[in-house]
């Protein structure tokens, strides 16, 4: 009914977005309890599904690009874990904060990539090479999280390479 006013007095043009985001948002009101039992469950499925790809890798000839699919979907496991956390809106917009916004593009990029490599173009070589890029993203995605844990480890590469 509060939906019918606000269209009648002309109030609900304009936030049409933020009407959006607030009701994904509302839509994904768990539990405390439960949002944690769902980050369990899809981060466990995640490393499944990485060590399975692992495993995968020793298969002749399909090997390759099976590892390159379950890894992928491991890490967007993984990944969507985190939205039971914090809630899918939050999530979204901590991925394109300025501190994370190429990390989260050459992640997701490195993703579609690999799945790409595996399938339309049946590049193996070109798979791994991605993985190794989603895993690299990945890490220095889940860095930003920390406190200068970036800064930390770019000077210990630093002092490596001196």
């Amino acid at each position: 009914m509060d939906k019918l006013k606000k269209v009648l007095s002309g109030q609900d043009g304009d936030n049409d977005d933020i009407n959006i985001l607030q009701a994904a948002n509302e839509a994904s009101s768990l539990g405390w309890g439960k949002r944690v039992k769902g980050f369990v469950a899809c981060f466990v499925i995640g490393v499944v599904c990485s060590v399975l790809g692992v495993c995968m890798l020793w298969i002749p000839r399909i090997g390759l690009a099976l590892f390159a699919v379950f890894y992928t979907l491991g890490n967007f496991a993984s990944l969507c874990s985190t939205m039971f956390l914090m809630g899918p809106v939050k999530q979204l917009k901590k991925m394109c904060e300025k501190t994370r916004a190429l990390a989260t593009a050459v992640m997701l990029s490195g993703l579609v990539l690999t799945l790409c490599a595996a399938f339309w173009w049946r590049n193996n070589g070109l798979a791994l090479l991605f993985c190794i890029l989603q895993f690299l993203a990945f890490a220095w995605y889940g860095l930003s999280y920390i406190p200068f844990a970036r800064d930390a480890v770019i000077k210990m590469f630093s002092m490596c390479l001196k």
